[in-house]
């Protein structure tokens, strides 16, 4: 059973990642996650993650979501990348309903910024509705 929990923590590893393109730099990112559910917030959740040039190469791979789904069947993502602006959505019906869209914006070598929207349904549960906002910040090269 899927409960809130666990889904808001899948979303904050899912924006933990950062990428390359238009500048996005490989190395030691500090990234601050703010989780709103059915519209009550909950304290930011700040981490680090070091980015390989390996895990940079691919912005849109890095940040999409990987449709990993136990009895539902997901449609393919649909997303679009321009310039430093990627948006995509995923959508999957079965034993977890669940509608996910994302826009991310690499606005400089060493900041993004990114916005996660989920509403998911499972029989028996309270529907939910999450919107984690995130935002990345370039500290320095990773350590060796």
């Amino acid at each position: 059973m899927i409960d809130r929990l666990v889904l808001a923590a899948a979303m904050s590893m899912l924006l933990a990642a950062a990428a390359y393109a238009d500048g996005i730099e490989p190395g030691l990112w500090t990234i601050v996650d703010r989780v709103e559910n059915s519209g009550v917030a909950a304290p930011p959740h700040v981490s680090s993650n070091c980015l390989s040039a390996a895990q940079t190469d691919d912005l849109a791979a890095t940040f999409s979501p990987v449709a990993a789904t136990v009895n539902s069947d997901c449609a393919p993502i649909e997303r679009s990348l321009k310039g430093g602006l990627l948006t995509w959505h995923l959508a999957c019906k079965g034993q977890v309903n669940m509608d996910l869209s994302g826009q991310f914006n690499f606005d400089s070598p060493h900041h993004y910024t990114g916005t996660v929207l989920t509403k998911a349904e499972v029989p028996g549960m309270a529907p939910v509705d999450n919107k984690n906002t995130v935002e990345g910040y370039w500290v320095a090269a990773c350590p060796q």
